[in-house]
């Protein structure tokens, strides 16, 4: 099992813009006021961040229909049976950007709502950004790998993050704790498998 910590020098503000919405709508573009808004919220969030990540490298083995023993835990899911398609091991890693994040948002959701939504959607982008660098670690090491997948995509069941979090022992290396109802705090953290190509 690996534990890593990183940092990001920057948020792609293009991602950001998109989970802010501004993507994808016709006619609809960020003006110099959000670009200034997403500005000061990057450099406020930036301080805040403590991107963190354990990963573990497992087995997979198939079973009948849609039944997949993944080392870790076993589970019905065709969405997954397809991603890990030409694997006979998987990467499971979780990963987060930090509690800072979480702290920066609910300040500004009592101060500001404009301030609170940029920074939902930089502390998204830069949960993505961490991911795809965790990501990268993770083809260096195994090779070349399957789109990742986190639970709650197709048919994967959310609960299977019960199966994770002691898999990865994510609590105690980590610091992100899950919910009863299977969300994880801080917030912008991701579960993943991710399927190394045989």
């Amino acid at each position: 099992m690996k534990v890593i910590r990183g940092s990001l020098d920057h948020i792609d503000r293009k991602e950001a813009l998109r989970y802010a919405g501004y993507a994808g709508v016709a006619g609809v573009t960020a003006g110099e006021e959000s670009a200034a808004l997403f500005d000061e919220c990057e450099r406020l969030l930036l301080k805040e961040l403590s991107p963190a990540a354990v990963y573990e490298c497992f087995p997979v083995r198939r079973g009948e229909g849609d039944e997949l023993d993944l080392g870790f835990a076993k589970v019905r899911s065709n969405s997954l049976c397809r991603n890990l398609n030409g694997c006979s091991r998987l990467v499971l890693f979780a990963a987060t950007i930090g509690v800072g994040a979480d702290r920066l948002i609910a300040k500004y959701n009592r101060l500001s709502a404009a301030r609170a939504a940029a920074l939902q959607a930089l502390g998204a982008a830069a949960a993505e950004q961490w991911c795809d660098k965790v990501n990268a670690r993770i083809v260096l090491e195994y090779g070349a790998a399957r789109p990742r997948f986190s639970c709650g995509y197709g048919d994967l069941p959310l609960k299977l993050q019960r199966e994770i979090f002691p898999a990865l022992q994510v609590t105690k290396n980590i610091g992100v704790t899950l919910t009863d109802g299977d969300l994880m705090i801080p917030e912008k953290s991701v579960t993943a498998i991710v399927g190394i190509l045989d």
